[in-house]
């Protein structure tokens, strides 16, 4: 039987909000699903709620409303931090990321959150 997770986009209006969003949605109130893009890789691999046969899809409703919210400028926010926590090694990639955010090219935290459901469970994210 498939699962279905249902995510509020209408909610979802910057990263943090995702990480709540998508945390209550798989696992209920205060629940965890990823706090970096990272861990939340990890956690659509299964094991932290999903089930374990990836039987299980996520709509992801009013996704343009999120898409706008987790756009160009949210994406800059969350790169500005990376450069007092990264490594430094990382620095000067993050840098190029953040001056293309600020001018709005490149990916957005939309469609990076979009690429990884792709990468690791093709065909579960429904955008709706």
């Amino acid at each position: 039987m498939t699962v279905t997770y249902v995510l509020d986009g209408s909610g979802i209006r910057s990263l943090d909000d995702f990480w709540r969003a998508v945390g209550e949605a798989v696992n209920g109130p205060g629940g965890y699903f990823g706090r970096n893009l990272d861990s939340f890789a990890d956690c659509l691999g299964g094991g932290f709620g999903t089930p374990g046969d990836g039987d299980y899809t996520v709509e992801w409703r009013d996704h343009r409303i999120s898409a706008e919210h987790l756009g160009h400028a949210e994406t800059a926010r969350r790169l500005e931090s990376l450069l007092t926590r990264g490594h430094p090694s990382h620095r000067a990639g993050v840098r190029a990321r953040l001056e293309d955010a600020r001018a709005g090219r490149g990916p957005t935290l939309f469609d990076e959150l979009v690429e990884i459901f792709e990468e690791r469970v093709p065909g579960v994210l429904r955008l709706m």
